[in-house]
C-alpha cells in the first residue's frame, strides 16, 4: 500500500516505523529537515521537506498515486486543508486526519463530509485518551482495558498479586475456579518476556496477564488474579486541559472529584463549567496543597498535564503522601522504562492510543479494530472472517487447523449476539468477528493475509 504521512512528530514517526516494517511504501512530509534526515537514516522510506498542505509538496510526495494520506501534523488546520487538497486535486482514495480541538470535534458531522471538508476518518487523541482512562476507572486494578465487538468483548491486562485465587495454580484450573464464566488467557508477560499460555502454565505473583472475556465478566476474572479493589470514590485530577476537563465531566456524578489547574483563568472557567467538581488553582507538586486537600483519602490520583516531569513528580509525591493509586500521562518514550519499577501504578501513552486508532484504518483485510498493547510491543486485532470455506484460510476451519503465525492466539469470537471464548475445537464461520492477540506485531502482515479471501 502506498501511504503518505504528513507530520514526522512522535505519532507520525512511530506510525511510519510500523508501516515500513509491514512492507508498505511510505513517504513522510515535514518542514523539519533534521527530523526527516533521522527517519531516512533509520527507515526505508521517502522523505519530502516542506509544508504539508501545499499542493506542490503533496504532488512531490506522490499524492496522485497514493492509496492513503494520514495527516498528523501539530496543526488541525494544516491537517484539514491537506486532506481537502488531496481530495480535490489528487482524488486520494482515503484521507485520515488527527484533529485535537474540541471546537472542530463538536461540529464534526457537518464539517467533515463529502459536501464540506473531505476527511474519511477523524482521530481525536484527547477523546481517545479520555475514553481510555475512563475504562481504567471503571475497572480498578486493571492496567489496560480494550473493548471489541462493539463493547461486548474485552482484552484486559492485570497484574497477578499474592492473595489472588489463581496464584500458584495452573491455567487449566480456571474452569474450576469460575465454572460459569468463559475466559481465555491470551498471553502472560513474566519479567517483561512473553510466555505462551498452556494448560500447565502456573500463574506467579508479578505476572502481567492478558485475558479475554465477555465485558460483563471482567471484574469476576480480575478477582481471581488479585484482591478485587473497591470502586474509586475520591479522585483527584491534575491538569484542566481537554483531557482532564473531559474526564472530570464524565465521572463527576459518580465520584467525588477534585481538579487542580495551574492557570488562574482556566481554573475559573472550569469551576463554572463543571457542575459537581471542586476546582483549585494551584501546583500539584505543592506538598501543603495536597495535604490540605486530604491526599491520604484519595483513591486515585490522575496526572494529565502536557508536562511529563510535572505529572511524574506530582504523582510520586501524591503516592508518598498516601494516595492509594496513581495514573500518569507520559508523552516521551524514554520515561516509560524508567517508571516500570516506580510507585506509579499506570502509565498512559497518548501516542499509542492514537496509533491504535490510526492502524484500524490502515490495516489490510477487514480489520475492524486494532489496539496497541504493552506500549506497542504486542497488539490485539479484531478481524471479520469473510468468504466461503474453499476461498478462505479461516472460514469453516477449527482453530487447531489454522496456521496461526508464531505468538498469535485467537481469544474470542463474536457471532451475532453470542460471545464464544475460543478453544482449539471452535470452528470459525463467515462474518464472525475474531479477536486475536499478537505478542509479536511483526507477524501482522501474516495475520492480514490469513483473513484475506482468495
Amino acid at each position: 500500500m502506498k501511504i503518505i504521512i504528513l507530520g514526522a512528530g512522535q505519532v507520525g514517526g512511530t506510525l511510519a516505523e510500523i508501516l515500513v516494517g509491514e512492507q508498505n511504501d511510505v513517504t513522510i512530509v515535514d518542514h523539519n529537515n533534521e527530523i526527516l534526515k533521522q527517519l531516512q537514516d533509520k527507515l526505508d522510506l521517502r522523505v519530502v521537506h516542506g509544508r504539508a498542505s501545499h499542493p506542490q509538496i503533496l504532488r512531490e510526495a506522490g499524492a496522485e498515486t497514493a492509496d492513503m494520506i494520514v495527516a498528523v501534523t501539530s496543526s488541525d488546520e494544516t491537517n484539514m486543508v491537506a486532506c481537502q487538497i488531496a481530495s480535490a486535486l489528487f482524488k486520494t482514495p482515503k484521507k485520515i486526519a488527527r484533529i485535537r480541538s474540541p471546537q472542530y470535534i463538536e461540529e464534526a458531522e457537518e464539517l467533515f463530509n463529502q459536501n464540506a471538508i473531505e476527511i474519511d476518518h477523524l482521530i481525536s487523541p484527547e477523546q481517545l485518551v479520555t475514553d481510555y482512562v475512563h475504562r481504567l476507572i471503571e475497572y480498578p486494578g486493571a492496567l489496560q482495558v480494550v473493548n471489541f465487538a462493539e463493547g461486548k468483548v474485552s482484552i484486559v491486562a492485570a497484574k497477578a498479586y499474592y492473595g489472588g485465587s489463581l496464584i500458584g495454580y495452573a491455567l487449566s484450573s480456571l474452569k474450576e475456579h469460575m465454572p460459569h464464566i468463559n475466559t481465555h488467557v491470551a498471553a502472560i508477560f513474566r519479567h517483561n518476556r512473553p510466555i505462551k499460555p498452556q494448560g500447565s502454565t502456573i500463574i506467579e505473583a508479578g505476572d502481567e496477564v492478558f485475558f479475554v472475556c465477555a465485558t460483563q465478566h471482567i471484574r469476576a476474572v480480575m478477582n481471581e488474579l488479585q484482591r478485587l479493589e473497591k470502586p474509586y470514590k475520591n479522585i483527584m485530577i491534575v491538569g484542566g486541559g481537554n483531557i482532564g476537563a473531559g474526564l472530570a465531566a464524565r465521572i463527576e456524578r459518580q465520584c467525588r472529584v477534585k481538579l487542580i489547574e495551574k492557570d488562574q483563568g482556566r481554573a475559573e472557567y472550569l469551576s463554572e463549567s463543571l457542575q459537581h467538581t471542586t476546582v483549585f488553582c494551584g501546583d500539584a507538586s505543592d506538598q501543603e496543597l495536597l495535604k490540605e486537600e486530604n491526599i491520604e483519602q484519595v483513591d486515585l490520583f490522575v496526572a494529565l498535564t502536557n508536562r511529563d516531569e510535572d505529572n511524574i513528580m506530582s504523582s510520586m509525591l501524591a503516592k508518598r503522601l498516601g494516595a492509594k493509586r496513581t495514573m500518569v500521562l507520559i508523552q516521551h518514550k524514554a520515561y516509560f522504562e524508567l517508571l516500570e519499577d516506580s510507585d506509579i501504578d499506570v502509565t498512559i501513552s497518548p501516542q499509542q492510543t492514537t496509533i491504535s486508532a490510526l492502524l484500524t484504518h490502515v490495516r489490510k483485510a477487514d480489520i475492524v479494530s486494532v489496539a496497541s498493547l504493552r506500549r506497542g510491543v504486542a497488539e490485539a486485532i479484531e478481524a471479520i472472517a469473510h468468504g466461503e470455506e474453499n476461498h478462505s484460510h479461516v472460514v469453516g476451519k477449527r482453530i487447531d487447523q489454522i496456521k496461526l503465525p508464531t505468538g498469535t492466539t485467537i481469544g474470542a469470537i463474536a457471532r451475532d449476539e453470542d460471545i464464544i471464548v475460543a478453544d482449539n475445537q471452535t470452528v470459525i464461520e463467515a462474518n464472525d468477528r475474531v479477536i486475536l492477540f499478537l505478542t509479536d506485531k511483526r507477524v501482522v502482515p501474516d495475520v492480514e493475509r490469513l483473513f484475506q479471501v482468495d
